[in-house]
């Protein structure tokens, strides 16, 4: 680091000021980094439903039709045996939910809120 040299009478040559004001403002970006993407916990849950019902807001989120019969994901069918993943991303993106209907038909909900 060679830029904050000084060549006055009381440094002489030394960069050090410099140097510590770079290193003083790396570590204020490190810090309010840490501070805004820190890890969060998170629970996981698991519902088997056969009625309508809506998955609540959250980070991500499965539902796998494990009945005989289909149901409906926010309106669309999913057919028996086949399973939906939705997953909002990083930086704490979060789905607002989502309805489903799972009348004559099981289907196995897993979220991550």
């Amino acid at each position: 680091m060679s830029i904050g040299n000084l060549k006055d009478y009381g440094n002489k040559g030394n960069n050090f000021p410099w140097q510590l004001k770079v290193l003083e403002g790396l570590q204020c970006v490190c810090d309010s980094i840490n501070k805004n993407f820190a890890p969060q916990i998170r629970k996981a849950n698991i519902l088997n439903d056969n009625t309508t019902g809506s998955v609540p807001p959250c980070y991500s989120f499965s539902i796998a039709n494990v009945g005989s019969t289909a149901g409906t994901v926010d309106g669309q069918t999913l057919l028996p045996g086949s399973t939906i993943n939705y997953d909002a991303g990083t930086l704490n993106n979060t789905f607002l939910g989502m309805p489903y209907d799972a009348t004559g038909t099981t289907f196995l909900i897993t979220w991550v809120g």
